[in-house]
């Protein structure tokens, strides 16, 4: 016997507590998915259903600069999303003091770390197309800023997009086991858990950010796609057997994307992004609420410097993370309840310190 679909009038009815952010409580999701796709007038979601619906603009920003490519957004499609962790800001002396660095491996695992994060770079010039010409020094990958030829605005914002897809990924992988690894041993994680999410959630406002000026074709999320698969399954397991040498090839990940914006902003100051240079160049809005950029300083190089800032911290947190006791030592660069065992250090601390704090330098002697 057939099956019978419910006409019109009973989807309707099914279908009353449908919000615009998806079902209710009540209703079932394949159904409400059925119901859109067969009746699409049946399920309107307000007295505004029929109403035509306002698409997010992708051109250009009338009378403002922006980089020339048809893929340009006009930086006001996330403007009002809510900020579940308000960025802290940095003052001026930490914005201007950010210097790309290198910290040599100590050991096998250092060693590996390393290994993995140079053919991850290779890979990454290959597939956002950096020609030979545009490459900087083998021999200095992250601290030689001087190359060929400079890259353009949408090379630039192809990269970018492309790192802070993968940079988001690891402080989520490591907070979530760290979380569960919290439940299993009824003990709490003596503060790393924040951070680590904290960094996760501050990489993807970064995303977001150059998402309002870029919109990738189908092959960038096609590449994304394939590499978030990877790359996540790599970090799990990686992270169950250890932890440290995950920190310490985050911390190398962190020295790449500091040597990215340094060399961004070098091109910048020698007039080769003339758009990105102009002041009356609009960076997105939800880049001002982030960072909470005050007036006269919402320029493109003012951007850039807040997000090299960031990344140098994430460098410093986690070369620190991976010279600290996984499971016993608490986070340095956060008040940990039951103190004493950790000094608490500025998170500025993090950014000037590229290297990373030695574990000698944060536990207390009486602990020893």
């Amino acid at each position: 016997m057939a099956h019978r679909l419910p006409d019109r009038s009973k989807l309707r009815l099914l279908t009353k507590g449908v919000t615009a952010a998806g079902s209710s409580f009540f209703t079932p999701a394949p159904l409400v998915g059925y119901a859109a796709l067969r009746y699409p007038r049946a399920i309107s979601t307000s007295n505004n259903a029929n109403k035509p619906v306002a698409a997010i603009p992708t051109g250009l920003v009338s009378g403002t600069p922006s980089a020339s490519t048809p893929e340009v957004r006009d930086g006001n499609a996330f403007a009002t999303l809510p900020l579940t962790w308000p960025h802290e800001g940095w003052n001026e002396n930490v914005l201007l003091n950010v210097v790309p660095s290198h910290r040599k491996p100590r050991t096998f695992g250092d060693w590996i770390a390393w290994k993995i994060v140079r053919t991850c770079r290779f890979w990454m010039d290959l597939v956002t197309g950096m020609r030979p010409e545009q490459q900087v020094d083998s021999n200095n990958p992250t601290t030689a800023l001087a190359a060929n030829k400079p890259l353009t605005e949408r090379q630039w914002l192809v990269r970018f997009i492309f790192l802070e897809s993968i940079a988001g990924v690891p402080g989520m992988v490591a907070g979530n086991l760290r979380h569960l690894q919290s439940i299993r041993r009824f003990k709490p994680d003596h503060g790393w858990i924040k951070s680590l999410l904290e960094e996760s959630y501050n990489e993807r406002m970064h995303l977001l950010t150059f998402l309002e000026m870029y919109k990738p074709g189908w092959f960038m999320r096609l590449v994304v796609l394939g590499a978030q698969g990877v790359f996540y399954n790599a970090m799990f397991i990686s992270y169950l057997f250890s932890p440290k040498i995950c920190h310490r090839f985050v911390g190398y990940l962190e020295e790449e994307a500091v040597h990215t914006y340094t060399r961004c902003l070098l091109e910048m100051d020698h007039g080769y992004l003339q758009r990105w240079s102009d002041p009356k160049f609009r960076i997105p809005d939800i880049a001002v609420r982030y960072w909470n950029m005050p007036e006269g300083h919402r320029t493109m190089k003012d951007l850039i410097l807040y997000v090299r800032a960031d990344e140098a911290s994430h460098r410093g947190v986690n070369h620190t993370f991976g010279n600290l006791d996984q499971v016993a030592d608490p986070n340095p660069f956060m008040e940990c309840p039951g103190g004493g065992v950790v000094k608490a250090f500025p998170k500025h601390l993090s950014v000037i310190r590229p290297a990373g704090l030695e574990r000698e330098e944060v536990v207390s002697k009486e602990t020893h």
